[in-house]
């Protein structure tokens, strides 16, 4: 296992969750970490990334002021701080790891998978 997510659970609309995501293999190397979702008979959509060397990150529009992401390098691990969780945040997240594409939002981009934590939000 390279990458373990964790952190998901049920919670009511507003509420808010923290996902992490680490790696247990000291010598993985992680030039941006970023975290995806898939919602049931959905393709997967960009969370959003954080760049290894600074503090660089980027989020998908439309969730940018409710997510957060950040790290800890001497841990290698990552977080997702989710406040003010809808419904519709209701999916599978993922967190993944790419060393060349640089701070992208495209899954294929992505060469490392963890293998995702549910995040289930109940009306």
């Amino acid at each position: 296992v390279q990458l373990q997510a964790c952190g998901g659970g049920l919670v009511q609309a507003g509420d808010s969750l923290r996902l992490s995501c680490s790696s247990p293999r000291r010598t993985l190397s992680i030039s941006f970490m970023g975290w995806f979702r898939q919602a049931l008979g959905k393709e997967r959509e960009f969370v959003a990334v954080i760049s290894w060397r600074d503090d660089t990150t980027r989020y998908a529009d439309s969730l940018q002021g409710r997510f957060t992401i950040s790290k800890d390098t001497a841990k290698k691990t990552v977080w997702l701080q989710m406040n003010r969780l809808k419904p519709e945040d209701t999916a599978v997240y993922y967190c993944a790891v790419n060393r060349y594409a640089g701070i992208s939002s495209f899954a294929d981009d992505y060469e490392i998978w963890g293998q995702g934590t549910q995040v289930t939000v109940s009306s």
